[in-house]
């Protein structure tokens, strides 16, 4: 199960460097996990101030 980053995000970028398959990116508003190179560990989630990093 891939995460997604849900309306929360803040945009800070405190998620990006954290993934070790680098497939988050800055999106038009809010950060985007690429779902398909997602390997599910929840570094993402784990750094996030607001929680914005959800399983889908």
């Amino acid at each position: 199960m891939a995460y997604i980053i849900s309306d929360e995000c803040i945009s800070c970028g405190a998620c990006e460097p954290e993934c070790p398959v680098s497939c988050i990116s800055e999106g038009d508003g809010k950060y985007i996990i690429d779902e398909d190179a997602c390997i599910d560990c929840g570094s993402c989630a784990n750094v996030c101030p607001v929680e914005a990093p959800q399983p889908k």
